[in-house]
């Protein structure tokens, strides 16, 4: 193994507030959705356990793993990150249904004293009701990746600890809004017609083809910060630049297509179905 390879693998994170905080969310599902399974709710099957657990992996994967570290050296590196927090983790925990089992999943006490009055409150039904806005979802999905990929924001989000993890956030949280709209989970209604969703992620997949061609095409270094760090694996901050636009591209419009496709699916089973 060469000391490239050996600095990356022994650079894992174990932050004990993230993976607890993971952990914790983990159990709460498994433990809602196995009462749910016990009552014999045949929606529930397996394959949604593992795509939430498989979604919070992605999450600790983009947080604790030499991702972190390395982004600091190498964009792709951070590229990664926002891959996975943006286009793989939000999917994948709104394709588990988990309203329903986190809810099912918490302690009585807490679910019928705090959760469940909460939730009724107006002024969070309010809020919830503003994000599941489909104009607002993409707004702001859009507007968290075009801000944070401007130089100055990304040189904040670099030198600075706590500007790194509120980019990371924003970026998640950005994206579970749009993806809510995209999978529309039980039990919530959608908010949008199916056929709206369509051109919602084409036009999504288009800003995305732009903001990666910037990147990929551009024949200076945009930030500036990647200069100036040690350089691995032989790879210039140019080529690193270009390589991370590339992983955006490809990776971005590959979610965006399955998206397509399995909506194209469900519409034509909706078709069929109505005939």
């Amino acid at each position: 193994m060469t000391a490239n390879w050996y600095a990356f693998w022994t650079s894992w994170r174990l932050d004990a507030d993230v993976t607890i905080v993971l952990l914790l969310v983990g159990y709460l599902y498994f433990r809602g959705w196995l009462r749910i399974r016990r009552r014999g709710a045949v929606r529930f099957g397996p394959w949604r356990l593992l795509a939430f657990e498989g979604g919070l992996a992605a999450l600790w994967i983009a947080l604790q793993s030499p991702l972190e570290p390395f982004s600091s050296l190498l964009l792709q590196v951070h590229m990664a990150q926002h891959l996975l927090l943006m286009f793989l983790a939000p999917p994948l925990l709104w394709l588990a249904d988990p309203d329903l089992p986190l809810l099912v999943g918490l302690p009585k006490i807490v679910r019928r004293y705090i959760a469940v009055p909460l939730l009724r409150e107006p002024v969070v039904r309010g809020i919830g009701r503003a994000l599941a806005n489909p104009i607002v979802a993409w707004i702001l999905f859009v507007a968290a990746a075009w801000a944070w990929h401007l130089p100055d924001f990304y040189g904040l989000a670099i030198a600075s600890e706590f500007w790194h993890r509120m980019e990371h956030a924003s970026f998640f949280f950005a994206a579970l809004i749009f993806w809510r709209v995209v999978v529309a989970p039980y039990p919530s209604r959608a908010k949008l017609d199916r056929w709206a969703v369509l051109p919602y992620l084409l036009l999504a997949g288009l800003q995305g083809t732009l903001l990666s061609a910037l990147l990929t095409f551009s024949d200076r270094i945009i930030y500036p910060h990647y200069e100036a760090v040690p350089r691995f694996w032989n790879i210039t901050a140019l080529e690193d630049q270009e390589i991370a636009g590339a992983m955006m591209w490809v990776i971005g419009s590959l979610a965006y297509l399955v998206a397509l496709l399995l909506l194209a699916v469900e519409l034509w089973n909706e078709a069929g179905e109505r005939q």
